[in-house]
């Protein structure tokens, strides 16, 4: 036996950029994810080619989960186009050889900041959420210790105080992205900042989702067909933003979640947050080929 026959030969990078190493302890820690969801697991998050901050977190479960036969779509508060959104995506092309996408219905993973697409994500595709704080308790307890344990103990009550304190003092419960939510019964997550209307879309859904934070270094998931539900209370139910009404002037889409664009006439236009479900609105107007495949919400409101 010699030490060449012990190793393998020297390559210039490990692909998918992760050393081995690397990817065996986010597998081990997004399967104890995945059998106890909600739950953070703490993993020890590497160097990557981007800032801590701008979704190291998202890109390093992406990394562990791409192969040559995935397909990769990198969406930014729901465009395709943004440089966030494109720098990483044209990273995960070049380190795994994986296909590049805009199309919600051709990907196989989908890292996103923000946003969840308004097409429904099928059993066979792996939604990536970058969580910038992972930690749903920090706005009442600052020690992180004592979160921790108060997650142990199902102690949530002054999380409830502070829902109920919004309602006592505006009439209704102001919190808008990143909404808590109880997922199977036992866990409080923040998931991500995707905004109320998106939170909805993870209860009882087909697809995986992960949700990671690099500079926090947590990790939590939330498996196919797993009950996610926001903190209500009975007497005053979960409400998504009103964007019933509202229509988007380039593709003339209605009744799903839209971007205020200012102008300048002091006026406001609305266009779609799903940069591609509108592209391909447009494109099927022009008499072009584009499937659109069956949305979350219809009217305005969850299917």
């Amino acid at each position: 036996m010699t030490l060449a026959s012990l190793t393998r030969p020297w390559e210039a990078m490990s692909y998918g950029f992760l050393d081995a190493s690397a990817k065996r302890e986010l597998r081990r820690k997004m399967l104890k994810a995945i059998a106890v969801p909600g739950c953070q697991m703490p993993y020890a998050s590497r160097e990557v080619p981007m800032a801590r901050g701008w979704g190291t977190g998202g890109l390093q479960v992406t990394l562990t989960l791409l192969k040559p036969s995935s397909v990769v779509k990198v969406i930014d508060q729901g465009a395709d186009d943004s440089v966030n959104a494109a720098s990483i995506r044209s990273f995960l092309a070049k380190v795994s050889g994986a296909r590049e996408t805009w199309d919600t219905l051709a990907a196989t993973l989908i890292q996103s900041r923000h946003r969840i697409p308004e097409e429904r994500l099928r059993a066979d595709q792996v939604l990536v959420l970058q969580v910038p704080n992972p930690e749903p308790l920090r706005p009442v307890e600052p020690n992180m210790s004592h979160a921790r344990q108060m997650h142990a103990d199902a102690d949530y009550g002054r999380l409830w105080l502070i829902l109920y304190e919004e309602i006592v003092r505006a009439g209704r419960i102001m919190q808008g992205a990143a909404y808590p939510a109880l997922v199977n019964g036992r866990h409080v997550m923040t998931p991500s900042p995707i905004p109320r209307w998106d939170v909805p879309k993870l209860h009882m859904a087909r697809h995986l989702t992960f949700l990671s934070a690099g500079r926090e270094k947590r990790l939590f998931a939330v498996p196919p067909f797993t009950r996610v539900e926001p903190l209500v209370f009975s007497d005053l139910p979960y409400r998504v933003e009103d964007h019933a009404g509202l229509t988007c002037h380039r593709s003339g889409m209605k009744s799903f979640f839209m971007n205020e664009i200012p102008q300048a006439d002091g006026g406001s236009a609305h266009e779609l947050s799903d940069s591609h479900l509108g592209i391909k609105a447009i494109r099927q107007a022009e008499g072009g080929r584009a499937e659109i495949g069956p949305t979350w919400y219809r009217d305005g409101r969850m299917r």
